[in-house]
């Protein structure tokens, strides 16, 4: 490292006031705290505003300028395939019996293929090496390579940068800067460094030539993708527009600028979650080839015996993480999409904080919303739901015939789900999709593709920490969540849908949904009744409220009916009347105990009290809503002992005496038996 003492000034020292940026500075901190080089003028000390001239993903201009350089074209396209034909050969040979130290082999050689091959094929690895359910342990170790332990490039090359995109040498900017770099990933290496001011930093710098070598990957792969998609007709999904949004958030990682300011939204929209923590930018050291920003201490959470040691539960630190995707994906739809085991790190003091902001994507409403509701179909095995989800995600298009496609549904995932959606995990889902795909007319759209990736990289992290961690057993209370307090009308209808079914109410989803909600760490239960309230008492809530009066009918009925029947009961018996007990319904019998356990979680709930529903009760009161559903209330109540007054004092003949007293050319009808309420 070097340490540098400023040089002496001229004129009176300076001192520049920085901005907080985030939430996690408790107190502002100054730019330097040494004098600044005569005529040495910094960048501000906020985020610059997107560069209408930054590097961008234009595949038409791409294809323009490699159109005319054949033999480019063709030469890379012999460097990438004939290593990987050399290995697929190596590798078929050696397929029945392959000794390890083959496979130590074979693996290094795949890790340094890829290496070679460049940025677009290093990612492919690094997605593979959180994946220990899909590749053997001597290969992920040699892919886990791939994340920040690639060659670095040149020093001296690396220093330029600097001087290039901030206007000084790294002596002049940096107290102190690593001679050579710590780490080194697919765009860039990282060194440490110090400020002046005295805050630890890393400094990354880009890989020189990076859009000249992904750009033309791009090309062979998207002209790849287009030859594929005609000819082979199993293919349906668009994988050129694929292949244009994955290429697309690479080039946008090529811009260190858009991901400081990626860092800070995703800082605004997270970083007030407790456990998880998002570095700060140092904008006044940053440009479009170098970023700097706070230096994090941590461990990666692959490494289990290092986290332990700290007195760390990196399963927890796994949930945290599950639990923040859940947020990305579903509650704001901005994402990261590349949670690879070194962006994630666990801090000392327990935290989970993200790094590499640059691949970033988003989830528009209708996508968050349509990805909530397929979950609570898959949940429901609403198969007819499910199969309209996809075609509202556009995995389907919509004049698709659904009629076969709802029972294969039925049939792939009722094998799949077995006993409980929890024990499932997202590989299998996407596996059993997948197989659906060569029967019927789907396709993956192209913004599900990184959902996807995200997804299945944090699920193989998360067993190679813990093999049976279930991704949905850990987002379902999420959901549940939301669906409870979420007032948006897509996701009311999706709670509609779970709790009735045939017009019965099913007491034991409700149950379901506050059992998992109350394990949410946001949840508010007053906010849940509030909206709860708001919505049953709107114009949206009167399908519910209909069905509501025929659940509060029927069981007011069933309690008069018991207390009338036990106190005639115990009359009969004082009186000395031989007399039987009062019958009670098994279907009557499981509605009390739903209720019961119900209020035993409800009592359980952090923030439950009792009180809480005093104020509720005087806007009830004065909603016209409430006194229709009391007059029909009152109405059902009333039919239903006019009924049963008729069934069990006036009608006391058996049917068969009263067809003889009174015959009639067509059998007598019986009289409608009302329906017990089920589940």
């Amino acid at each position: 490292m070097f340490t540098v003492p400023p040089p002496e000034l001229k004129q009176p020292v300076t001192y520049f006031p920085t901005l907080q940026m985030s939430e996690n500075l408790a107190e502002p901190v100054f730019f330097t705290e040494e004098p600044l080089p005569e005529g040495m003028l910094l960048k501000p000390a906020e985020p610059p505003l997107p560069d209408m001239e930054a590097l961008r993903y234009d595949a038409d201009a791409i294809a323009a300028v490699y159109s005319q350089r054949p033999l480019q074209v063709l030469n890379r396209i012999i460097q990438i395939f004939l290593p990987f034909l050399s290995y697929g050969f190596v590798w078929w040979w050696n397929r029945k019996a392959p000794s390890e130290a083959q496979q130590r082999k074979q693996a290094i050689w795949l890790r340094e293929i890829l290496t070679r091959l460049g940025p677009a094929f290093i990612k492919v690895g690094q997605a593979l090496s959180t994946r220990p359910d899909l590749v053997p342990p001597i290969y992920l170790d040699e892919l886990t390579q791939l994340q920040d332990q690639l060659p670095p490039f040149d020093n001296a090359l690396a220093y330029q940068f600097i001087q290039e995109e901030l206007g000084f040498q790294p002596h002049e900017i940096y107290a102190e800067l690593t001679t050579s770099p710590i780490a080194a990933a697919s765009l860039g290496q990282v060194y440490k460094g110090k400020l002046k001011t005295g805050e630890e930093v890393a400094v990354k710098v880009q890989r020189p030539g990076l859009s000249e070598s992904i750009a033309l990957d791009m090309y062979i792969l998207r002209r790849m993708a287009a030859f594929l998609m005609r000819n082979v007709k199993q293919i349906r999904s668009d994988l050129v527009a694929i292949i244009d949004e994955f290429a697309a958030r690479i080039f946008e990682e090529l811009d260190y600028s858009q991901e400081g300011r990626n860092a800070e939204r995703f800082a605004d929209l997270y970083g007030k979650i407790p456990e998880i923590y998002v570095p700060r930018i140092y904008w006044q050291y940053t440009g479009r080839r170098v970023l700097t920003m706070e230096w994090i201490t941590g461990t990666k959470l692959t490494q289990l015996d290092a986290i332990r040691e700290q007195g760390i539960d990196a399963s927890y630190l796994i949930s945290v993480g599950v639990q923040c995707s859940l947020r990305q994906l579903l509650e704001n739809g901005f994402f990261h999409a590349d949670p690879h085991p070194g962006n994630l790190l666990a801090t000392p003091d327990g935290k989970l904080a993200y790094l590499d902001f640059g691949m970033m994507s988003e989830v528009t409403p209708t996508q968050r919303y349509g990805l909530i509701e397929a979950v609570v179909h898959l949940v429901n095995r609403d198969f007819e739901g499910l199969a309209n989800d996809y075609v509202n995600l556009g995995f389907l298009d919509a004049d698709t015939d659904l009629t076969p496609i709802i029972p294969a549904l039925a049939f792939v995932f009722d094998d799949a789900l077995g006993a409980t959606v929890a024990e499932i995990n997202i590989k299998t889902i996407t596996d059993k999709l997948s197989g659906l795909m060569y029967d019927y007319p789907f396709q993956v759209p192209a913004f599900f593709a990184l959902i996807i990736r995200s997804l299945v990289t944090l699920e193989g992290i998360a067993i190679n920490v813990d093999p049976e961690f279930k991704v949905l057993s850990k987002a379902y209370p999420y959901v549940a969540k939301r669906l409870l307090t979420d007032p948006a009308p897509e996701l009311r209808a999706s709670l509609r849908d779970l709790l009735f079914k045939d017009e019965s109410f099913r007491w034991n989803r409700l149950e379901n949904l506050l059992r998992n909600a109350r394990d949410s760490s946001d949840y508010d239960l007053g906010t849940v009744l509030d909206q709860t309230v708001d919505y049953l008492f709107s114009a949206r809530g009167e399908l519910i409220r209909s069905q509501l009066v025929d659940v509060i009918v029927r069981g007011l009925d069933t309690l008069g009916n018991t207390a009338f029947r036990n106190f005639t009961y115990t009359v009969s018996q004082r009186l000395g009347f031989a007399v039987t007990p009062p019958p009670v319904s098994a279907t009557d019998q499981k509605t009390f105990e739903h209720i019961q356990r119900i209020w035993g979680i409800l009592q359980e709930t952090s923030g439950f009290d009792p009180l809480m529903l005093v104020p509720v009760i005087p806007r009830l009161l004065v909603k016209p809503e409430t006194r229709h559903m009391g007059q029909k209330i009152a109405e059902g109540l009333t039919q239903r002992a006019l009924t049963r007054l008729i069934r069990e004092f006036l009608l006391t003949d058996e049917p068969e005496k009263i067809e003889a007293r009174f015959p009639a050319k067509e059998p007598t009808p019986k009289l409608p038996q009302l329906a017990p309420a089920t589940r």
